[in-house]
């Protein structure tokens, strides 16, 4: 058995073996940031998406779904810039879904939409 270290799979720190911790502390920390002020919670039938967006009004916001994939952005002028886009493992229900924004903090009551069967039955001749 050969052992080398162009394992493609492993990762080497940046920082040396001797900071190791340090770059992983660094990864979580970047890892954490990138998700700050957003929280998802998943229920039976909806997902509740809340993202913080202070100084921003409702005026300023725009939501667009299309298919599972819900995109957050604000207009030009607003006082903080947000773009983001969210991908959902099902299509979500536009009719049933609803957002709601208070002190900061949007929140998208996100309906799944339930998938409707298109098999059809053929007669037999």
């Amino acid at each position: 058995m050969i052992f080398t270290s162009a394992n493609p799979n492993l990762r080497r720190s940046v920082y040396g073996p001797a900071l190791r911790s340090l770059d992983r502390f660094l990864d979580d920390a970047v890892a954490v940031a990138k998700n700050a002020g957003t929280q998802l919670k998943e229920e039976e039938k909806h997902w509740e998406l809340s993202i913080d967006v202070p100084g921003v009004s409702r005026d300023q916001l725009n939501i667009a779904i299309e298919g599972a994939t819900v995109r957050v952005t604000t207009v030009e002028g607003a006082p903080r810039e947000y773009r983001k886009a969210y991908e959902f493992a099902q299509e979500v229900d536009t009719a049933a879904s609803h957002a709601k924004l208070e002190n900061g903090v949007l929140t998208l009551t996100l309906a799944k939409l339930v998938p409707q069967s298109k098999a059809t039955n053929l007669n037999i001749d």
